[in-house]
Formats: structure tokens, sequence, C-alpha cells
């Protein structure tokens, strides 16, 4: 107890120093609660918009639609498949695509078209949610389409619009169809948003005569689950071995091939149709946020090694202007390890300090960003990887965004305050009597 008094007074002997270093530790403390809160936000944002408009956690297609999607490449038994996924506790629906011409008054332009069943979508992802105007798919309304801002501003369209669509069946015949306007999106992907017609799933198969299968099945994994063991629980299902597995194979294959030229290819087992997690889907995207995360990582860094110099300079200051003290110290009694941990504690108080004032100054800052948010202005709207940039940028704090960088700061200080509590440790008495 004594020493805790000791460290305490001691914080505020030089409370102009102490003042200093505790206000570099609560900026510090605040910039990096704020940054990580806004980058968190951005890459869960983005995240989340990849997964919930439009991809999925995991999809499932046939292997040639992959490479090289064609109206005629579809899963036979999606039901069946759907069903399996359902029971195990994944939501899961199916999506049609298909491609070819719409026409309103004097304006054309190609397009692609997305069946989708209105409710079992709705269930599966949050598409529904981004119509600006309008309302959603309904199967009352087969006809009712919902349409991109960006094709509605080429085509010239609004709700109420009539739309010709012309493509080719399946079956070879020409397909084309009348259909009007129910709903038009707001900003989401540019594909979306530039080039595509919504339309309810019976509509599709009707117009492109496809009456049966699916292109995709697209599948949100179970609330708490990771990513890679939700893929292998899916791919089990439809009976593909672990990813991991999978990619070790081909990895063979390839190395074979190039070191055996002349050799016969090396076997490898086919399937009739492929899984891919959403960051197999889009590995751009998957970079950007782990390079994002190294973001923060780097900034953590920076501005804790400035710190870091500045309470190293403080404590090594106040060890030099204290000789005599520690001499004394030791003289009556105090060993090394109580002179050490007095110097710890006082380095640790001031991140208590820090801590508290940077808490209080921070808080409602983090409550405005993860409220309200930053506008962006003109940055709204701006495209990355298929995904566009959110209007307004709000950040998200969880335990460890909010942790870490706490947990940092009293580990810089730790290290900081190492050196000079050590050498104030070893002051003996007879060095300290002959300090000038």
């Amino acid at each position: 107890m004594m020493v805790l008094r000791m460290a305490w007074r001691n914080v505020w002997r030089n409370y102009r120093r102490s003042f200093v270093t505790i206000t570099a530790m609560t900026i510090a403390l605040v910039i990096e609660l704020l940054y990580s809160g806004l980058v968190t936000g951005l890459i869960q944002g983005m995240e989340e918009d990849a997964i919930e408009i439009d991809s999925g956690d995991i999809q499932i297609s046939t292997p040639t639609y992959q490479k090289k999607p064609s109206l005629y490449e579809v899963i036979e038994d999606h039901e069946s498949v759907i069903a399996k996924l359902e029971a195990d506790g994944f939501r899961a629906t199916q999506r049609l695509f298909g491609g070819g011409l719409a026409a309103s008054g004097e304006f054309s332009a190609g397009v692609g078209f997305i069946g989708i069943d209105p409710v079992k979508d709705g269930e599966v992802l949050e598409l529904d949610a981004y119509v600006g105007e309008g309302e959603w798919l309904n199967d009352s309304d087969p006809l009712g389409v919902v349409v991109g801002k960006g094709l509605a501003r080429t085509l010239d369209l609004q709700l109420g619009s009539e739309i010709v669509v012309l493509s080719q069946g399946a079956d070879g015949s020409m397909a084309n169809e009348l259909l009007s306007v129910r709903g038009i999106l707001m900003t989401v992907s540019s594909s979306l948003e530039r080039s595509t017609i919504l339309m309810t799933e019976k509509t599709f198969r009707e117009t492109l005569v496809l009456p049966d299968g699916a292109h995709k099945i697209i599948i949100r994994r179970p609330e708490g689950s990771d990513l890679a063991v939700a893929g292998d629980q899916v791919r089990s299902m439809v009976g593909l071995p672990p990813a991991a597995e999978q990619h070790a194979v081909e990895l063979e294959a390839k190395v074979h091939a190039l070191s055996n030229p002349d050799a016969p290819p090396m076997e490898v087992p086919t399937y009739p149709i492929a899984v891919q997690t959403w960051k197999e889907l889009n590995p751009f995207l998957a970079q950007y946020i782990e390079s994002a995360q190294g973001m923060i990582v780097i900034l953590y860094v920076i501005v804790y090694l400035a710190v870091a110099i500045l309470i190293l300079n403080a404590m090594l200051m106040a060890v030099f202007e204290r000789i005599r003290e520690f001499g004394v110290l030791k003289a009556i009694g105090y060993g090394p390890i109580k002179v050490s941990a007095m110097m710890m504690l006082e380095g640790m108080f001031q991140a208590v300090v820090a801590c508290v004032i940077g808490g209080i100054i921070a808080a409602p800052c983090m409550w405005y960003l993860s409220t309200y948010g930053i506008n962006v202005g003109a940055l709204g709207g701006m495209e990355m990887s298929g995904l566009v940039m959110p209007a307004i940028w709000k950040s998200h704090y969880a335990v460890e965004t909010s942790g870490v960088p706490v947990f940092l700061l009293f580990f810089i200080v730790f290290f900081a305050v190492l050196y000079p509590s050590v050498k104030a440790a070893w002051i003996s008495p007879i060095e300290a009597m002959h300090h000038q």
C-alpha cells in the first residue's frame, strides 16, 4: 500500500510533465477509438452489403456456370438441396439469371434478368429493403418488375412505365414480354443499378421457357458459425470433399503438369455442382478487408510509438531528477523490486487517468458516429469492387473494437516505463550520495 500511495503522489509532484504525458495518451486513445470504429464500420458495412444484398455467405452452382454463365447450366434438383440445407439450420433460396434487350419508348439497352422468389428471397437476403421508390416484387403482380436507378435513367423509366423485353428462350424460341415498373432500387452495386431487371421466378420461367432448375442457390449460414466451417458443411451435404482437400488435389495436378509436361495429365475428380464462399466469389473485396484491418494496426503502431517515446523521455527525466530520493529509499530498505514497481505504477496510473478522460471524451463522439455517421458527400455512390460507398458512413463499436486500443495503450506504457524503472531499481545509495 505504501508503494501505491507513493506512486500516486509522485505522478502529481511534477504536474506539468504528468499533464503533458496524460494529454498525449488521451489524444492517442481517442484517435485510435474513433479511427478503429470508423474503419471497422466501413469494413463491416461492405461485407454486409456483399452478403446481404447479392451474394449470400455461400453459393452453389454448376462448375460450368461459374466459368461461363449460360441459361442452360442449371442445378436440376435445387429444391431437395434447399430442403437439406434448411433442415440443417441454413437459409437458402434459388435465383435464375438470363439476359436480353429491354426497350421503353425511344430508348433501349442490353440488360440482365434475375428471377426471384419474392417471399423466400426476402427471408435469405435483404435486397427488398433497398427499394427506394415503389414496392418489391409480388407474385400477385407477375408482370411488375424492379429496376435499378441507373437503368431507370437510361430508359427514362418511372413507376408504372412499360418495358418490352426480348430474349431467346431455353427452347430456342423468341422470348418477349411486356412488363411494368413496380419498383426502383436505391444505389446498391453497379450491376444491379445499371443493367438489371428483377422479376418474379414465375415470370422468368414463363418468359424464358425454363420450367425446371436454378442457376444459383444462395445460402446464409447459421448465426455465429464460421464461414469456412459452414462452407465445408454445405460441401458435405452435396457430396463434395472439404475445400482444403479439393484445392490440394487441384494444386497437385497443376504441379504435376508443370514438372512432367510430357506425361499424361493427372486425373482430377469432377463434380456436378460447385460450392463457393463469398470470399472465393469476391477475392478483391476479401483482400481489401484484410488490408483495411492491417491499416488499423499500422496506425496503432505509429501513434502509440510516438506516445511511447514521450513516456520514455518523461520517465527518464523523472529518474534523473530523483536519484537522491531513490538512494534514500534503497538505504532505508526498499529493494530493487519495490523501486521498479513504484515506477511502473506511476506509468500505469497515468494510463488509467488517460483512459478515464479519453473514454469521457470519446464516448459521445462514438455514439454520434455509430448513430448518425458522417455524410461523405460526393464520395457517396463511389464504386469499389462492385459495391457502392454509402452516403452516410457509420462507425461500428464492439468489445474488441474498443478494448484493443485500451489494451495496447497499457502494453505500450509498460514497455516504455520498463527501462526507466530498471534504471531506477539499480541506483545504489552510494551512487546517489555522490550525484550532483
